[in-house]
């Protein structure tokens, strides 16, 4: 595979990046076969693995991944996350100084080795302070045990901010971000690709394939296909009217293309320019062969213009139950005022 530029890092990575989140206990338990996936991928060309410390619960995958990567550690660009819940502690979890300095050695050790190639802050965490994250992963960077730090799911105001802080006090610069993107899901197209692109930031864009919806084999009307631990996780997602309405509109451009559903939905993310990589996320060593076999596939003009009208772009065909959603649109709260104020008014 040809490599890219991870923004203005200097770092090249492969438009296609491994992610593991199915590796362990959550997805695929053989430890072996986990090692046997990452070792094909590397040697497909593939040069940039991405975790993070929740998954697997415990840190089990990232476990998995420094063992299989015993002796070829030079050959890939390792990046992983923290900041979700590692524990009931609630000090166990988020972006503050105190957990950061305790996540990061943790997930070295996971990993066997002494640093990482970029190291990301998973989820936003309103109740820390920008620069009390920043100043800690500033303090990584001199240290040597991190090489770049990256962010992941931040809306475009909070990226912009990000900057602002970081120039405003002398602090390291973010220089990645990690969004959802998908034929299904091209929100971050009105405004956090172009943040990015304007910041020099390089883009790992998880779920290209929409969760499973750009694979095929989910159809309408066919939902009954769908298993127990995928209804129960991701139950609209995966039954949204929508979403099917439109992977029936892309199954003929992919047949067209003479293209599986599946190289279609990647080749299309990784034909957005601000995009640097998309991260596949295999189960099993079958199911990275098939996504393999559509590495350097192109989309012409045409095709693209025809995903456009089916999908246009800056469009969410309804929001990923697993992605990010700002408080305020969770809360109720954040966005009313008090009855004391609205009788006051």
């Amino acid at each position: 595979m040809r490599t890219r530029p991870l923004g203005r890092t200097g770092i090249q990575v492969s438009p296609y990046c491994l992610g593991t989140m199915r590796f362990g206990p959550n997805g695929n338990p053989d430890p072996d076969e986990c090692a046997r996936i990452i070792h094909r991928a590397l040697d497909a060309g593939i040069n940039f693995v991405d975790t993070a410390d929740v998954y697997g619960g415990a840190g089990a995958t990232e476990e998995i991944v420094g063992k299989a990567l015993r002796g070829r550690r030079d050959d890939v660009v390792l990046a992983t996350k923290f900041s979700g819940p590692m524990g009931p502690d609630a000090n166990r979890r988020g972006n503050s100084r105190r957990w950061i300095v305790s996540a990061v050695e943790a997930s070295l050790r996971r990993l066997q080795v002494d640093h990482l190639d970029l190291y990301q802050v998973h989820h936003p965490d309103p109740g820390t302070d920008p620069e009390e994250t920043l100043g800690a992963l500033t303090d990584l960077l001199r240290s040597g045990k991190v090489r770049a730090i990256g962010h992941s799911n931040l809306p475009a105001t909070e990226i912009v901010e990000a900057q602002w802080v970081s120039e405003r006090r002398g602090l390291a610069r973010f220089r990645t971000e990690q969004p959802p993107y998908s034929i299904l899901n091209r929100g971050i197209e009105r405004d956090v690709l172009p943040v990015c692109a304007r910041y020099g930031l390089g883009t790992l864009v998880w779920s290209p394939l929409a969760m499973g919806l750009l694979t095929g084999r989910y159809r309408k009307g066919r939902a009954h296909q769908l298993s127990s631990a995928q209804l129960h996780w991701v139950p609209q997602h995966m039954t949204d009217e929508r979403k099917l309405d439109a992977v029936e509109a892309l199954l003929p451009i992919a047949q067209e293309a003479g293209l599986p559903l599946a190289h279609l939905g990647l080749a299309f993310t990784i034909a957005h320019p601000a995009v640097s990589a998309a991260i596949i996320g295999p189960r099993t060593l079958e199911q990275l062969e098939d996504l393999l076999a559509g590495a350097g596939t192109v989309l012409d003009d045409a095709t693209l213009d025809r995903i456009d009208t089916v999908v246009p772009p800056g469009t969410d065909l309804g929001p990923l139950d697993v992605a990010y959603l700002p408080p305020e649109l969770e809360k109720p709260d954040l966005r009313r005022r008090t009855a004391v104020d609205r009788a006051a008014a």
